[in-house]
């Protein structure tokens, strides 16, 4: 990791775990002040990274997860052949590195997609107050458990899916992610490629921007490069439950 990281308490700085708009979905969710302050106590906080930086890289020694307070993230690893894959996206108030805690060292990579913010919190510190700490313990097993959610759903999204049905599942997923942070539901910034979308859910490329204009011409939506409006949720929450006969 950069020599530029620094380990910040609460009163140096106006940003802490305590009065973060994303406290409920982080690691502090479900914890009382004081609690709250312990584990502040050990975040580290670091200076935004840019687009194309690593916070790590697979195969890098892993001492710390990291919690995104803005901009969004990539996870990927490297095939035998050299390929990428993309292994999914992390947003603010999420947390990446999870892969690192068993073997000690991160089995996947972390590139920056967009200008982020990110707290930095040691293993070996975060592991000491689970165990003092009844809440911080508990959402740590929220946030597994929610993993594993993700893990299997993916599976689902590319074993039962068509190209239309999986877009419209990631696109119904983004939205549901901002709308947690508080965000439009229906018109958001996408901080990944078009190329990064596709490697994602199985897709060439142009199938993605194919299935883009064809969205679009059939009012389901509006887009201008990145910029999303989703205009017609009822009928691609249709297309997607229809398959799976679960509601999003």
């Amino acid at each position: 990791m950069p020599a530029r990281n620094r380990t910040l308490k609460i009163g140096d700085i106006k940003v802490s775990c305590g009065n973060c708009s994303l406290t409920e979905l982080c690691l502090p969710h479900g914890m009382d002040g004081p609690d709250i302050e312990k584990l502040d106590q050990i975040v580290k906080r670091q200076q935004p990274f840019q687009p194309g930086q690593h916070v790590f890289r697979a195969g890098d020694k892993s001492r710390s997860l990291f919690a995104v307070r803005s901009g969004a993230l990539k996870s990927y690893c490297t095939t035998e052949d050299g390929d990428e894959q993309v292994l999914g996206f992390t947003l603010p108030g999420e947390l990446v590195g999870l892969d690192g805690m068993s073997d000690g060292s991160y089995a996947s990579s972390s590139v920056v997609l967009e200008t982020t913010s990110i707290c930095e919190l040691p293993y070996d510190l975060l592991e000491d107050l689970c165990h003092s700490l009844v809440g911080l313990n508990r959402q740590m097993m929220r946030v597994v458990s929610k993993e594993i959610t993700a893990d299997q759903g993916m599976l689902l999204l590319l074993g039962k899916r068509n190209a239309e049905e999986r877009l419209a599942a990631f696109l119904l997923s983004l939205s549901s992610r901002y709308k947690s942070r508080g965000l439009s539901t229906t018109e958001f910034n996408l901080p990944m490629s078009r190329q990064d979308i596709g490697n994602y859910l199985g897709l060439a490329i142009e199938t993605v921007s194919r299935l883009f204009a064809s969205f679009q011409k059939d009012q389901l939506l509006k887009v201008n490069r990145r910029q999303v409006v989703l205009v017609d949720m009822p009928r691609l929450r249709g297309m997607v439950e229809g398959c799976s006969g679960r509601k999003i």
